[in-house]
């Protein structure tokens, strides 16, 4: 039986969450909001209804446990737009702060909760899960930590490297302001580790040469959601003659870490009226500054998924020329939806392009070889159409259920060995 933690839960968390139950691995899930779908929770207000509905989870009640203060205190913060007490990795009810107190709440009850439930492992999170580690060290409960970005020192060189060679763009890069204590603390959790999860070669490659020698590691990718065609899509994507330009679809943070500027570099660079960028995503400068950068492009904020999908199926190809990720979700998402991908090999998502077939590869930093892309793409519009139908096959061949099976089972496998 497992214990697994995480503060917010997420599509990777469900599925090794449903995985687990369905070995019959699962032996409580440790939270800080959220409870058993339909659970019926009727002494929450009206208005965080929608709220508790999105942390809903297909779990019995019974299996999960919450440790929910101080991430109501950081919701409530941020919607009433105090900055102090959420202020990056220091206010008392910032988002680090939240994984913190879940973390020292589970090694607080872990060695009840292992004598009660029969545990032998724990399943934790970057950054959520020293404590409970440790804890599980000291009661001989074995460790399995899934890794969803490239390990910090290899994200904090590339970053770095970045706010160098494009100093504009520097503000856009919040990771390079982590902490030394917080680097600490991941280096801690991973050297307490059994079995490492990761999304990607990527992010497997990023780590230590000594993790990599000492460690298991298991390289599982994401899965994709389902083909939904919202609406008719762009006029170009059907048969026959083309309609209109070219709408490339970057969708993310908008940052130099997801290779933006570069982006921008080669749109500009061609200066051709049959190709339009739709740029999709949280500002993380002022929009002036972004339209000094490439002032022709089309600005969509953020939105609910199924609006996501819907912006996606307008859209013809998806551009990701990323620095640093671990596995970036937009890429099966987009794919799923008949977009071929122009990414990095940094995106986590090297094994999605077939050369060619399904979209292609480029290095990071040149935006002079995206702009050879795109201009192939612009080109060749029925080609462009054919390789959106064969990413979304390619797509569908990475399911969640996959996912959280391939999880389940290299657990069992290690409990197998130590037994």
């Amino acid at each position: 039986m497992l214990l697994l933690s995480h503060p917010t839960g997420n599509q990777n968390v469900r599925h090794v969450l449903a995985a687990l139950r369905s070995a019959g691995q699962l032996g409580l899930f440790y939270t800080t909001l959220g409870g058993a779908r339909g659970g019926g929770a009727a002494w929450i207000p009206r208005r965080w209804q929608a709220e508790w509905d999105r942390r809903a989870y297909d779990l019995p009640s019974a299996l999960i446990r919450r440790h929910p203060l101080r991430e109501v205190a950081r919701v409530l913060a941020t919607r009433a737009n105090w900055k102090f007490p959420v202020r990056d990795e220091f206010g008392i009810f910032c988002i680090d702060a939240v994984y913190r107190d879940l973390d020292a709440a589970v090694a607080a009850n872990l060695k009840k909760l292992a004598a009660r439930l029969g545990l032998t492992g724990v399943y934790g999170y970057e950054y959520a899960c020293e404590y409970t580690f440790s804890a599980a060290a000291s009661l001989g409960l074995a460790r399995y930590y899934e890794l969803p970005i490239a390990h910090w020192a290899t994200a904090q060189r590339l970053l770095k490297e970045e706010a160098l060679r494009c100093p504009a763009w520097e503000p856009t890069l919040v990771g390079t302001r982590d902490s030394a204590q917080k680097h600490e603390r991941r280096s801690r959790e991973l050297a307490l580790a059994d079995l490492v999860v990761c999304p990607s070669k990527f992010v497997a490659d990023s780590l230590p040469a000594d993790i990599r020698r000492e460690k298991n590691v298991l390289i599982v990718p994401f899965g994709s959601p389902p083909f939904t065609r919202n609406g008719d899509g762009h006029a170009s994507r059907s048969s026959g003659a083309p309609c209109g330009p070219l709408r490339v679809l970057f969708a993310g943070s908008m940052t130099q870490r997801k290779g933006l500027a570069d982006l921008f570099a080669a749109v500009k660079s061609l200066n051709r009226a049959d190709i339009e960028l739709v740029v999709m995503g949280s500002l993380l400068a002022p929009l002036q500054f972004y339209r000094r950068e490439l002032p022709s492009f089309i600005y969509e904020p953020t939105r609910p998924h199924d609006d996501v999908l819907a912006l996606m199926a307008s859209c013809d190809i998806l551009c990701l020329p990323s620095i640093v990720e671990g596995r970036a979700l937009v890429m099966q998402e987009a794919m799923s939806q008949e977009l071929p991908i122009l990414i990095t090999p940094n995106t986590g998502g090297e094994d999605l392009v077939e050369e060619g077939k399904t979209g292609f590869l480029v290095p990071i930093r040149s935006p002079e070889k995206i702009a050879d892309r795109l201009a192939w793409f612009a080109d060749n519009r029925e080609e462009t159409r054919v390789m959106g139908e064969a990413a979304r096959a390619k797509a569908a061949a990475y399911t969640w259920t996959e996912y959280g099976a391939k999880v389940a089972k290299a657990i069992q496998q290690h409990l197998a060995l130590c037994s």
